[in-house]
């Protein structure tokens, strides 16, 4: 069996390549077993089974060879291990990912994609709680990983790509699918940690097995005092889950909490300020603040016969509540929103035959969402008071299909299909127009032209429907490699934020769908100590929403993005190495413009900005008896930080070590240092002709953090 804290002995965990201790009743006890993927083609929901686990049961490599989906897998012991104060910590170990760090929780995401900014950018992303997307279709918040239990997860998987026919709109470039831990049959544990800038953290996790019912409850709170001058945050994150078991069907439930309150500090300004010692502290903006307050609940019904035919019923309902000040905007409005609804997904599964399986189902999801943007004073064609105050209805219909044939003993061929519709009703609670809340017009003093910045459209009804497909070709060469060809093209409605959110007069959007289209090989082998997983890509994007030079959103941009993607595991005795990177490009292949300039840029064929053609990382540890110590290498290449390819950030280079020792069975001591080297570095870096020019959110320097856990 597995040491609870760490399988130091006999688990490894490396940059998102696993090796892990298996428990003893799987068919792998006590060995060595690769888990670089995941064992499921569509970012795997686990079974009720789980319920009565004592050991962590992972996949195993053969299983992890048959799937023609790049997805990497980051296990629950390399979460423990990394004890990630921000989700960059943790995700930014799997090749194709970038997750941007901006203040506090706040965070920007790249999935084989350059970081998207923007109000609908985070659409382009699926972001998944137990295969449950965590917001509702065209209403997602780029910050939306703060609202995931991801400290305590049993694993995090993320697929690389256009989302299966499993996932529709927002999952464009790729999914995150955050997994929750199954109840264990006793467990108490608590552990404690403490670091720099005031960092203190408490979780604790509760978990019996009684009969056919298990449950499990995982908490953990956060207070920060924040590398900047007010920039501290609390934050509270509570999951419980219980299962039991019918005889012939199960029920998983899972209740998700979270409650962010966070004093957000903005960007630096000046050119290399990220390396002036005297501003690293800096906060130009220290009345900014994030309140955020979300809840989710879903009850996942499963039952099947003997005849390999098996149904599931997913109900699930949302709340999220949130307030923050828009340092990033002149005026620096205050925006308030929230949205509350409730979904079903349905499954079926069977094999029709020996050599051909289906999945097959439905989605449906209701969300009524809101938002207000309000400003105390105002000047030039920013209006005081009231800006925007609107709702709007969602709903969506999804129906897929997948299916896989076994065309020989080591082929198979595997063919899906997505049809879904997204309907909004708009209902705008202010007067329309461009004007200010009491209907006069605001005048530009410095252009002397009518008219305020913010616009409300009239109401409206806006539907989107859109056909994905699937297809995919594998070939096992042999037991340890295993090719695969994969077709994939995926597509987002617009955000309702990109529809009815406008500026400058534009009363309606005529946006349509963004689509993109996905050719991928890859290659994945393992030998003894070796494994490795090789994927080569390339995917066009068309009508891709932007924000023009006069600020209104069209729906014109045309972008390419084409790369190598890599991950490597060793392993030698007591010595362990891992590496990973990606080698990508992303560029314009039409002209667009800069908000706030006069004319088209000429784009086509530059690259995107914030966008770095390389990321590298490399993990190299040493294990004991009760020991274990890790050494990080983590490169950011350098990235042009405007459209236009005149500025750019040099890139940066960080080491962090990490070293855990068991004393005894019921306490593990934990020590990390994040920069070792103490590099003047950029978390994020772009350039903004009407904000400054050079920005950074400035990278911390070197920072110690200890921790202890005790189990009971």
């Amino acid at each position: 069996m597995c040491s609870y804290f760490l399988s130091f002995a006999a688990g490894i965990s490396l940059a998102g390549m696993q090796l892990a201790c298996f428990g003893a009743d799987t068919e792998s006890s006590g060995t060595y077993t690769l888990k670089t993927l995941s064992s499921e083609v569509h970012v795997s929901e686990p079974s009720s089974n789980e319920a009565h686990a004592i050991d962590t049961v992972s996949v195993t490599g053969l299983r992890l060879l048959q799937s023609p989906v790049s997805v990497a897998v980051v296990d629950g012991d390399t979460i423990e291990q990394v004890a990630a104060t921000h989700p960059s910590e943790i995700l930014n170990r799997v090749a194709g990912v970038w997750i941007s760090r901006g203040n506090g929780q706040e965070h920007l995401t790249a999935i084989r994609s350059p970081v998207l900014t923007g109000s609908g950018s985070c659409g382009s992303f699926g972001i998944a709680e137990d295969g449950v997307p965590v917001r509702g279709a065209g209403l997602c918040n780029v910050n939306q990983l703060f609202d995931l239990n991801g400290e305590q997860a049993a694993r995090i998987e993320v697929m690389r790509g256009p989302g299966s026919v499993l996932y529709g709109s927002d999952a464009q470039h790729g999914v995150i699918n955050i997994l929750s831990k199954a109840p264990e049959k006793r467990l108490d544990r608590m552990a404690l940690e403490a670091g720099a800038n005031d960092y203190r953290r408490l979780s604790a996790e509760h978990s019996r097995v009684t009969g056919d019912h298990g449950y499990r409850l995982s908490f953990n709170g956060v207070q920060d005092g924040g590398f900047k001058r007010d920039s501290g945050f609390d934050q509270q994150k509570l999951t419980t889950r219980h299962d039991v078991d019918l005889g012939g069907a199960s029920v998983r439930t899972l209740l998700s909490l979270s409650n962010l309150n966070q004093e957000t500090a903005g960007y630096v300004t000046g050119k290399d300020a990220y390396k002036d010692a005297a501003r690293k502290r800096e906060n130009p903006n220290p009345e900014a603040f994030r309140d955020s307050q979300a809840v989710r609940v879903q009850s996942r019904l499963q039952w099947g016969g003997a005849d390999s035919r098996q149904w599931s019923l997913i109900p699930y309902a949302r709340y999220t509540d949130m307030a923050f000040l828009m340092h990033f905007l002149p005026g620096t409005p205050l925006e308030e929103n929230g949205q509350t609804g409730a979904g079903l997904r349905g499954r079926y599964q069977s094999r029709v035959t020996d050599a051909w399986s289906m999945t097959s189902g439905v989605d449906l999801e209701m969300m009524d969402a809101w938002l207000k943007q309000t400003q105390q004073e105002g000047f030039s064609s920013f209006p005081a008071g009231k800006q925007y105050d609107y709702t709007v209805n969602s709903a969506v219909t999804a129906v897929f299909s997948e299916s896989k044939y076994t065309l020989a003993d080591n082929s198979s061929f595997t063919l899906g299909a997505r049809y879904e519709s997204i309907r909004y009703t708009y209902r705008n609670r202010m007067r329309s127009g461009n004007t200010a809340e009491d209907g006069s017009i605001c005048i530009n003093s410095f252009s002397g032209a009518p008219g305020c910045r913010y616009t409300r459209p009239g109401n409206s009804r806006d539907q989107f429907e859109n056909l994905s497909f699937d297809t995919s070709l594998q070939h096992q060469f042999s037991t340890q490699l295993t090719g695969s060809m994969r077709l994939a093209r995926g597509s987002r409605a617009p955000q309702a934020a990109e529809l009815y959110r406008l500026q400058n007069g534009q009363m309606e959007a005529h946006l349509n769908s963004e689509s993109i289209n996905s050719v991928e090989f890859s290659l994945r082998g393992q030998e003894q100590a070796v494994a490795f997983d090789i994927a080569v890509f390339a995917m066009e994007k068309a009508d891709v929403i932007f924000l023009s030079s006069d600020r209104l959103n069209l729906n014109e941009g045309e972008t390419r993005h084409y790369g190598l993607e890599y991950e490597l595991s060793w392993h030698w005795q007591d010595w362990d190495l891992g590496v990973h990177g990606t080698v990508a490009k992303h560029q314009y292949t039409s002209d667009v413009s800069e908000p706030g300039t006069s004319t088209l840029v000429a784009t086509a064929g530059n690259d995107i900005d914030t966008a770095p053609r390389h990321l590298h990382g490399a993990i190299l540890g040493w294990t004991s008896e009760a020991t274990r110590l890790e050494l990080q290498w983590q490169f950011t290449g350098r990235y042009y930080t405007d459209i236009e390819n005149q500025h750019e950030y040099a890139g940066h280079s960080l080491a962090h070590v990490r070293i855990y020792r068991d004393l005894g069975e019921r306490v593990r001591l934990g020590l990390r240092v994040n920069n070792l080297a103490n590099k003047d570095y950029a978390e994020r870096a772009d350039y903004s002709s009407l904000g400054g020019g050079d920005r950074y959110f400035i990278g911390e320097p070197r920072s110690l953090f200890a921790d202890v856990r005790f189990q009971f």
